[in-house]
């Protein structure tokens, strides 16, 4: 008769109790070097032969070891993680700056940690502080609307490397890599009163933002120059999506007069306002001009195709990182725009009045 000891066998209903947590020191007995080895070959450090980083990796990837970042960070002071903050994630004309400014950091090493905090101010800074707690290098940042220049610049003050993207705020102690969207729709406008135009409205932009400020003031001065007074035009801020271009359809067509032609803050707006002007029986380009901004993918292949801005978003965001990484391998880098010329691009949309370029659509 066995002896009873008055312990219970383990009921089959629990889950196995878990093992010990695999450490640097697993990896390197495992393959007779040293822990200060495996933690650089992890690391991808040149210090270490190819040969070895490989035999490392494959060792960690077969054991199931999973690197501390954390604890890392505590070692060299350096995170590898760059948070990204963004308005408008959905908007492709930011899918691309951040698939060009994701690259760029990659190629560095570093992680990232992406935020659409839809001009939401209070989101961004739950954001930036959960960075802070992660020990971040730096910020890549559109800023939300709202966003002070004392909020960056004590970033700055605290050693956080903070690169601003597309947007400006006043007064920052940070770079900002950015379009010249005055210029952009400066031009667009002087286009259309090329094309014999003489009511321009102007569709969107956040005018709390730098961006929507600037795109409204280009559109001005081209009226201004041309003697035409702004504030006799239709002017309709914050405007930013296709649903908001789609709402303003009535407002453009109960106008008095009626605008011929619209400049859009970009090409989501424009893209909203054709498909609704088409509904209402007003045909995009012959009966009302329409530009957008960004020249975001599909542009070109609309009927009719929309003449637009091209806002160089891959070169907009491989300068923002290699910026940022500048910052965080401790340049010093001067606190002001870096600012990209902007390039029209004419085409159906923005015929004279009552012209067809496009190819009429079948009913």
């Amino acid at each position: 008769m066995s002896e009873d000891n008055g312990s219970k066998p383990p009921s089959p209903e629990l889950p196995p109790k878990p093992g010990k947590r695999l450490t640097l020191g697993h990896i390197a007995d495992q393959l007779g070097i040293s822990t200060a080895t495996v933690s650089l070959a992890l690391r991808d450090s040149p210090l270490v032969a190819e040969e070895t980083r490989e035999k490392v990796k494959q060792t960690a990837e077969e054991i199931g070891y999973i690197y501390n970042r954390s604890a890392a960070s505590l070692r060299t002071s350096r995170s590898q993680i760059v948070g990204v903050a963004v308005h408008d994630i959905l908007n492709p004309y930011f899918a691309e700056v951040f698939s060009a400014l994701e690259d760029v950091l990659e190629e560095q090493g570093q992680m990232i940690f992406i935020c659409n905090h839809r001009d939401d101010v209070k989101r961004q800074r739950a954001f930036v502080n959960t960075l802070l707690q992660h020990r971040a290098d730096g910020l890549i940042l559109c800023p939300s609307v709202g966003t002070s220049a004392e909020e960056i610049n004590r970033l700055v003050d605290q050693g956080i490397p903070v690169t601003l993207v597309a947007r400006e705020v006043s007064g920052v102690w940070a770079p900002c890599v950015r379009g010249d969207d005055m210029s952009g729709t400066y031009q667009i406008t002087k286009h259309l009163l090329a094309q014999g135009h003489n009511d321009i409205a102007m569709v969107g932009g956040r005018r709390d933002s730098s961006t929507g400020r600037l795109r409204n003031a280009g559109w001005r001065k081209a009226l201004s120059e041309a003697g035409i007074d702004p504030e006799g035009q239709v002017d309709l801020p914050e405007l930013m999506t296709q649903a908001d271009g789609r709402a303003a359809v009535p407002k453009i067509l109960e106008a008095e007069p009626r605008p011929t032609a619209v400049v859009g803050f970009n090409d989501l707006v424009a893209f909203g306002m054709m498909t609704t002007l088409r509904r209402a029986g007003v045909e995009p380009g012959p009966d009302i001009a329409i530009t957008g901004y960004d020249d975001i993918d599909g542009a070109d292949a609309r009927t009719p195709a929309l003449t637009t801005v091209a806002n160089q978003p891959e070169k907009i965001g491989r300068l923002a990182a290699l910026t940022l990484l500048r910052q965080i391998a401790g340049d010093r880098v001067p606190n002001k725009p870096i600012v990209i010329e902007p390039e029209l691009r004419v085409r159906e949309s923005s015929p004279p009045p009552g012209v067809r370029l496009a190819p009429r659509l079948e009913e």
